[in-house]
């Protein structure tokens, strides 16, 4: 006999339950040294025909020697340790990231149950009693994605014979509906706000299409000497502890280049001008390194504040209060709109693929289908006898 299974028996004074306690015993064979069977038990919980089915599995994973010797170390000790093995590969802001859904979430729920013996089913209901106590559905799936890849590295090291998140369904998200500005609304915006100390930062931030991180990154390196273009080399983050970090751009395709338009070159040279008469009265040295916006002494801006501060402007000019990432949509938005190919918007904006562009901005990519289809036909003329001909 390779296995079997042995009903426990249910402790006195306990009520009823619909599921039974088994151990399921395989046989590992004959050990010279000890001079006895080696076998493994496991504890499991459900009805016979369940327990039988997972027999069959650990004795399909003997034969085809995926099978692992389970230990004591539950998921908690795990992610812990899978954390510390990390946390140099892993940028700042992620790592935090990381970190607080595992102590926050994770760890008091789940992090009591060995390796072994998490199952699917621990995931699944997880995940319904996150959604119960009101988490989104967004949290709840990166809940599922980090259990996910630390899982996957214990497949990988041999410490699990299977990946149990592959089995489980994570809620869904909804996209986020885009709110964007059209010509009209961003040209009022920039009038209202131009005696503002955000001005030259938020008009950037809408003629360029550039993520805030990467805005408060910005150097004046990295703005070529006659203000023709931006080059996307980092970004700044700001941790729970109040420190700033400069992170590398998280794929090739966000390292790139931005050609400025003629007005964005105009207003960032003045800019440039006045920063230099602070640095003069100030007593410091301008240089290529000082950051580009930032307070007067050149101090990084805290990247809420500067949301916070676009919502009360936005709101201070009367206009549908957007997201400060909607900037980004709005620049994307018009510029397709005005006939630009994909491929430009995909390059300014800094997307791994122009799939990506062409998806989040399918609603405009319709309009285009459209002008197209009518460009086509002023392309062709049809004569008298019906024939086509070029023009």
């Amino acid at each position: 006999m390779r296995g079997h299974i042995v009903k426990r028996k249910r402790p006195l004074k306990t009520k009823p339950r619909y599921t039974d306690n088994w151990s399921i015993v395989i046989e590992l064979g004959y050990d010279p040294l000890a001079k006895k069977r080696r076998q493994q038990w496991f504890s499991f919980r459900g009805t016979k025909k369940e327990a039988e089915r997972r027999l069959t599995e650990l004795l399909h994973e003997l034969d085809n020697g995926t099978f692992v010797q389970p230990d004591k170390t539950t998921l908690g000790e795990y992610l812990s340790q899978w954390m510390k093995d990390h946390e140099q590969n892993l940028a700042p802001r992620s790592f935090e990231r990381y970190q607080s859904v595992v102590k926050k979430d994770i760890a008091p729920v789940l992090g009591n149950i060995t390796l072994a013996q998490l199952r699917p089913e621990h995931l699944q209901r997880y995940y319904t009693s996150q959604l119960e106590k009101d988490r989104s559905p967004a949290t709840v799936r990166y809940s599922h994605s980090v259990i996910h890849v630390a899982l996957k590295e214990a497949v990988k090291l041999g410490i699990l014979s299977r990946n149990v998140a592959d089995a489980v369904d994570p809620p869904r998200v909804k996209n986020k509906e885009m709110s964007t500005w059209e010509e009209d609304d961003i040209n009022h915006f920039l009038e209202v706000i131009r005696d503002s100390a955000y001005y030259e930062l938020f008009y950037t931030a809408l003629y360029t299409g550039m993520r805030r991180s990467e805005l408060l990154g910005l150097r004046w390196g990295d703005v070529d000497k006659e203000f023709f273009q931006i080059s996307v080399r980092r970004g700044l983050h700001q941790l729970e502890d109040g420190s700033y970090v400069f992170t590398e751009p998280k794929s090739a395709k966000s390292r790139r280049t931005i050609a400025l338009t003629p007005s964005n070159a105009s207003v960032l040279r003045e800019y440039r001008e006045k920063q230099k008469q602070q640095c003069t009265m100030l007593g410091k040295q301008f240089t290529d390194d000082d950051l580009v916006f930032c307070h007067f002494d050149g101090k990084p801006l805290r990247p809420n504040s500067v949301t916070r501060a676009w919502q009360t402007l936005a709101g201070k000019a009367g206009l549908k209060v957007i997201r400060l990432h909607d900037a980004r949509h709005s620049h994307a938005s018009l510029m397709l709109k005005q006939r630009i190919h994909p491929k430009v918007v995909q390059e300014r904006l800094g997307h791994s693929s122009i799939q990506i562009t062409l998806d989040r901005y399918s609603h405009v990519a319709e309009g285009l289908q459209e002008a197209a289809a009518a460009r086509f036909d002023e392309g062709l003329q049809v004569n008298k006898s019906g024939a086509l001909a070029f023009r």
